[in-house]
């Protein structure tokens, strides 16, 4: 989004608010609740008023968009307590992946390579054991 036609205050509000949401889809995309389904608004609300803050359906909504909006620090630190990050990973444009959740990339990018394997086994047929040892060494190789 081009800001430069907006106030200084204005863009790095902008900018604030579309760090927030990049950093909690990807949480949900990644994280999964402890019934191990992904988390939905009910489960987040839970896990925030858990934490001492109640999160209504609408900031929730409004957050996940990127609108911009004033978000009380207790509304962070409940977010993050539910994915179980730290909440200045919430606001930092760059910077490293919280642990948990290089790990859960990590497991996501494992079975996605070994779908693709098995797939490559399927589609080729009766292939030389070897070629499809070849075949899993160059998936491995490319992350």
């Amino acid at each position: 989004m081009e800001n430069l036609d907006l106030p200084p205050e204005r863009a790095a509000g902008l900018r604030r608010a579309e760090t927030l949401a990049r950093k909690i889809n990807l949480l949900l995309d990644v994280i999964m609740s402890e019934s191990g389904k992904p988390y939905d608004y009910p489960a987040i609300r839970d896990g925030a008023q858990k934490a001492g803050y109640y999160l209504s359906r609408t900031r929730w909504s409004l957050l996940k968009s990127g609108k911009e909006q004033v978000v009380p620090e207790e509304a962070l630190r409940a977010i993050a307590a539910v994915f179980d990050v730290d909440p200045e990973y919430l606001l930092q444009e760059g910077g490293k992946l919280p642990e948990r959740v290089e790990a859960e990339l990590e497991l996501i990018r494992s079975l996605r390579r070994a779908e693709v394997r098995n797939f490559a086994a399927r589609a080729l047929g009766p292939v030389d054991p070897e070629a499809l040892r070849a075949i899993a060494k160059i998936l491995d190789e490319t992350d």
